[in-house]
C-alpha cells in the first residue's frame, strides 16, 4: 500500500503549523527553510499560508486527495513529522479524520 500521507495532503491544507526555531535550518540539526515560514515569537515560527483562510501550507504542491505532495518532505517540521504517526499502515488518527473530511475525503481504515 502506498504511504497515504505521501499523496492526500489534506493536513497540509487544514492546519495551522506551529514550531520552534530550532527545527530551522539555521539553527544546529535544523532543516525547515526559513524562507517557507513567518515569525510568531522569538522562540516560535509558523510554515507560510497556514495561517490563511482555508489554510494551506506553502510547501504543499499538487491538488489535495489526488495527487499531493510536500516539496520539502525531508525536512518538514516536527509537528509534521507527529502528525498521524499510523497513516502509513492506513490507519488514520481524529486529526487526520477531520483533515480529510474537510476536503471531502473518506477518512483511513473506513
Amino acid at each position: 500500500m502506498a504511504e497515504p500521507c505521501l499523496s492526500c495532503g489534506a493536513c497540509c491544507a487544514s492546519f495551522r503549523v506551529d514550531f520552534h526555531v530550532a527545527d530551522l535550518e539555521t539553527s544546529p540539526g535544523g532543516c525547515v527553510p526559513v524562507a517557507l515560514t513567518v515569525p510568531v515569537t522569538a522562540t516560535l515560527v509558523r510554515m507560510r499560508g497556514t495561517d490563511e483562510g482555508p489554510p494551506r501550507c506553502i510547501a504543499l504542491a499538487g491538488k489535495v486527495g489526488q495527487q499531493a505532495s510536500c516539496t520539502i518532505y525531508e525536512n518538514r517540521p516536527g509537528p509534521c513529522r507527529d502528525f498521524a504517526p499510523f497513516a502509513a499502515l492506513g490507519i488514520g488518527d481524529e486529526g487526520c479524520a477531520r483533515a480529510r473530511r474537510r476536503h471531502g475525503l473518506t477518512p483511513l481504515g473506513e
